[in-house]
């Protein structure tokens, strides 16, 4: 009997990637395993297979790196998604053709970790009779049935400092900071982002602004003496009846592309208020970089708990962090279904009570 697995990173790379490689990787060899790593996403499986052992000389210094040492694909053969909610189903040629790689290279089990197009993916192969475990990645945590994915938290972070950055500026200028954040349809990263970096407007996917309700609210802190306004915008913000701003479409290879709504709000306010008004946009900054502590401690228990799954045969299953403990859901009962921000929801509603304008 096989006693390998492979590993695979799918979708957008994100702090915390080689964290749960190292740890999925060192629980294996605990056990008895070998673990490999396959190279470049799901393509890696494919013949000629791609793949490197996850020895001991690899895992060094893994912890802290940013990125994913495998490499990841957000497009090609296995893009899973092409569009606002948009999914394509996997051809059986290629299925066969993981099938095929999977007896080549003498697996027994695979361990996906990505997000909702990456997991999909992974249900497709645990379908078609591949084993198969998940762990949820992505910044927007937007995934369902789990209360935080890794890469969420580094996320936070960036976007909290750029914020504390931002705020000193905008106060020495009496300007407004508009920052632009990524989540996709959801408004996860700009609502902790806002709140732990003192925003004084959060616009999100979940809630419709409008440039009224932003601009009375800027005019509420000029009559407090407060000159400047901080401005946090969600890439998937939109104003009351209309649709999302998007930068460029990938309707052939992925999901459409948000982004320039910063901008787009940023003209718009100069042009009602007469202040000045800056944008900034964080784009892949928000990918970069060491993974926070709560990441690092996330993704140990995430990459340790998959091989737990893999032990007790619970495939097609994914980790997930439900609170106050860490364990598994169906991969089939988190895809395909956005976890967005609840209107009621406690972290929105401090907000409110502090002040914070959502533009509706």
């Amino acid at each position: 009997m096989s006693t390998r697995i492979a590993i695979v990173t799918g979708g957008g790379d994100c702090p915390g990637l080689n964290a749960v490689i190292r740890a999925v990787a060192k629980a294996s060899t605990k056990r008895g395993w070998e673990c490999i790593g396959v190279l470049g996403g799901y393509e890696g499986l494919l013949g000629p297979t791609d793949t490197i052992p996850l020895d001991y000389r690899i895992l060094s210094g893994l912890l802290p790196r940013g990125g994913t040492i495998l490499g990841t694909a957000n497009r090609g053969k296995f893009s899973a998604k092409v569009g606002h909610g948009e999914s394509r189903a996997l051809s059986k040629e290629l299925l066969d053709g993981v099938k095929t790689g999977m007896k080549t290279l003498d697996l027994f089990a695979l361990v996906s970790i990505g997000g909702d197009g990456s997991l999909s993916i992974a249900q497709q192969l645990f379908e078609y009779g591949i084993p198969v475990v998940g762990v949820p990645k992505t910044i927007d945590n937007d995934l369902e049935g789990t209360l935080f994915t890794f890469g969420f938290d580094s996320a936070v972070s960036c976007a909290t400092d750029a914020l504390d950055r931002l705020h000193t500026t905008a106060e020495s200028h009496n300007r407004v900071m508009v920052l632009e954040v990524m989540g996709r349809y959801a408004g996860w990263i700009a609502l902790y982002s806002g709140v732990a970096g003192g925003a004084d407007v959060i616009l999100i996917p979940e809630i419709p602004f409008s440039y009224e309700s932003i601009g009375a609210k800027i005019q509420e802190r000029e009559h407090l003496g407060k000159k400047f306004t901080m401005i946090v915008v969600a890439e998937g913000a939109r104003k009351k009846d209309g649709g999302f701003v998007t930068s460029g479409t990938q309707m052939k290879t992925g999901e459409a592309r948000l982004g320039g709504i910063g901008a787009i709000v940023s003209t718009e306010i100069e042009r009602r208020t007469g202040k000045e008004a800056r944008v900034c946009v964080l784009g892949h900054l928000q990918r970069g970089g060491s993974p926070t502590t709560f990441d690092r401690a996330l993704c140990s228990i995430f990459g340790a708990t998959a091989v737990e799954l893999i032990a007790a045969g619970e495939f097609g299953k994914m980790v997930a962090f439900t609170g106050p403990q860490v364990g598994s859901i169906k991969i089939s009962d988190a895809i395909g279904k956005l976890k967005t921000v609840h209107p009621e929801g406690s972290l929105l509603r401090t907000a409110r009570a502090l002040g914070i304008c959502f533009g509706d």
